[in-house]
Formats: C-alpha cells, structure tokens, sequence
C-alpha cells in the first residue's frame, strides 16, 4: 500500500481546491518568562503532525527570534511586561493553515523577594526523577527570590538539600485520590497515596489535613504544582477522537476531584497544572521502552488531545485558584531527550520542566497580594 507524507497531501489537498486537515494548533492563552532565564516555543510541540518540519512557522513578537524549530529569547530586565504574540504555519508553498495568538509574560527578577513560599509538588515519574524539583530550587535560590520551602517528608537520593516532592513512577491522578496499602513500610511509600487515610471505621479516603499534619510538620502549602496526566492516558486508543476524550475526561474529573479536596483543606493555596508534557522526536525511543507495543505518533495524538482539553477545562479556572503551566511548550523534544526514552526527558529537558514552573512562580508571585 502506498503511503503518503503531510506535505505530498497537502499539496494534493491545495491542488484539489480542497482544505488542508487541521493542525489543532494549541496555545495557552500566557506563558511565562523571567530575566536571565532562555525560554522557547518548540513548534512541534504545538501543532500534530508527523512532519513538523515540512512547514513554516511564522512568529510574531517584539522580543526574541525564530530558529529552524523554536522561536526563543533570554529575556532581560528590560523586557518585563505582556508581550503579545502571533503564532502563523505554512505549508511549504506558503499557504496559511492555521493562525493562533498567545501572550509571554516576563515576570520581574525579584517577585517574591522578602517573602516566604512554601511549595509541594506532586507528579508522576518525571517528578520522581527530581531533576526538575532540583531546579525549581536551584532558581529559587538565586538572589531576588522568597524564603522557600519545598514541604512534604519524600526525600529521595537524588534531591538537593531543601528539595522533597511527592512523585512516585507510574503514578496517576487516580492514584493519588485512591491508592491505599494499610501501614506501607517507608521503603515502600509509593505503594499507597500519601493522601488517603483509613477513618475510624477502616475506610480509606482523601485526608488532606491529614497529610499536612502528619509528612508536612503542620503547615499548608501557598502552591500546590501538579505534573501528571501521562500515565492517567497512554493507553487510549490513539486516532479516535470519542475513545480519547472518554479516557482523558476520566483523568480530568479526578484532576478535579484532587485538586477540590486540597482547596477545602488549604483555601488560600494556588494550583499550578503543568500541561502534560510531548514525546521524544524519535521513535527509537518508544522502540526502546515499549518494543512495538506503543509508539510515537500515537502517543503524541493523544497528549497533543490531553493539551487541547487541559487549555478547555482549566485554562479560565483562575477564580478557583487553577493556574495552567505550559511546561510543553518549553521542552525541547530532540536534544531534551535521549534517543531511547519515549516520554522521559534527559537533564536538560528536565530543567526545561523546571524552568516553566519557576517562571510561572515568578509570574504568580508578582501579581499575588
């Protein structure tokens, strides 16, 4: 059977008259910056296709410049402030696809500087990982920043001295709502979800005073971080579009449910979402992990889908305290990974991770009263 690449149909589609299928370009509505800190737009990881590289991407914006698969900028001080941007992609004739808008928000150096943040951070196995909790707090430890505290009792080998997160691998947002082992030793603490509890009657449910009471030495968070969405949906079925949605609505009602019962435990915290992150470039990588059994281009259907609804359900979520991280956009999908990982960054990809989320805080910190 022949088989046809997205330009060859493209130019068929354009000489037919007939429309080219869309990309289903996804921006957040703000993504963020700070002075000092590089921060890109990776065109792949904003539009699905298997072809990224037979189209043209346009930006346009009053700071930074367009390389051959990112725009990027080192923002100065200078440059804090919104600054509006336009996203266009060509095909290779030049022909316009699709358009779409965003804004960067460069936050200055020293928000949150005088202040105090305590911070828990809650994730899958790229969290677990704790490279980029390791560069949250590298960041945050720059001058010009808040007293932090990164809470939770979860120290693993890898972490700097202040860093503690609660990742655990294979982890989903029904996991951390429901997963429940009577007494698990500590060795094993990633067998039962630090936030459920057995009541008097031996029922296990969320207690999320609980929590901070018992791994947190009694104090609330200010932002609660979120990474997660990877597992909760990569064995949808990839292409179809109902299949998908069914599994990702799953995934975000528990997100809600999640983050409802920390807002009850801790109102005046603020949730951070970090959009779940897109698949290594190369399908060496999923050979590599999964030997057949799933690949790239599945994959990436389904997260580019997951990264449509999260901007859906959460993107104006601001008066519940739900701030939406673009932590995909920001992830340099070739030399962020390794060529035999599929969905696991390498170090730099990782502090890519940790980058978004300290630009957020930054971004947070300086408009929060």
């Amino acid at each position: 059977m022949k088989t046809f690449s997205l330009l060859s149909l493209l130019l068929a589609l354009s000489a037919s008259g007939a429309e080219p299928q869309p990309l289903h370009l996804t921006l957040p509505p703000m993504w963020f910056g700070v002075p000092g800190t590089p921060v890109s737009l990776y065109y792949d990881n904003v539009v699905l296709t298997e072809k990224p590289e037979s189209l043209k991407f346009e930006i346009k914006c009053d700071i930074g410049s367009s390389e051959a698969k990112r725009w990027t900028v080192t923002p100065t001080d200078k440059d804090v402030g919104d600054h509006a941007m336009q996203v266009t992609v060509k095909d290779s004739a030049g022909k316009v696809i699709e358009m779409g808008s965003t804004k960067l928000r460069i936050a200055p150096k020293d928000a949150g500087a005088g202040r105090e943040l305590e911070l828990l951070i809650v994730g899958d196995s790229l969290t677990a990982a704790t490279i980029y909790p390791n560069e949250i707090a590298r960041l945050l430890s720059e001058p010009g920043n808040p007293k932090w505290t990164m809470l939770s009792d979860h120290k693993p080998a890898g972490a700097k001295p202040g860093v503690a997160h609660e990742g655990y691998g294979g982890w989903t947002w029904q996991a951390f709502l429901a997963r429940y082992v009577a007494k698990p030793e500590p060795e094993k603490r990633n067998i039962s979800s630090p936030f459920v509890y057995a009541d008097d009657k031996g029922k296990p449910g969320l207690d999320i005073p609980r929590y901070f009471k018992e791994h947190c030495g009694g104090q609330t968070p200010d932002v609660v971080t979120f990474l997660l969405g990877i597992n909760d949906c990569f064995g949808a079925k990839a292409g179809d579009r109902e299949a998908m949605d069914k599994v990702i609505d799953g995934a975000l009602d528990n997100a809600d449910k999640l983050i409802a019962a920390f807002h009850a435990a801790a109102p005046k915290a603020v949730f951070a979402v970090g959009l779940t992150t897109p698949p290594n470039s190369r399908e060496s990588g999923f050979e590599a992990n999964y030997h057949g059994k799933y690949h790239r281009w599945g994959w990436k259907q389904i997260q580019h889908r997951l990264v449509q609804r999260m901007l859906t359900r959460f993107g104006s979520a601001q008066d519940k305290g739900i701030y939406l991280v673009p932590t995909e956009l920001n992830l340099d999908t070739v030399d962020g990974y390794a060529d035999n990982n599929g969905v696991h960054p390498n170090a730099t990809g990782y502090a890519q991770i940790g980058d978004s989320f300290y630009a957020w805080l930054k971004a947070w910190m300086a408009s929060a009263k």
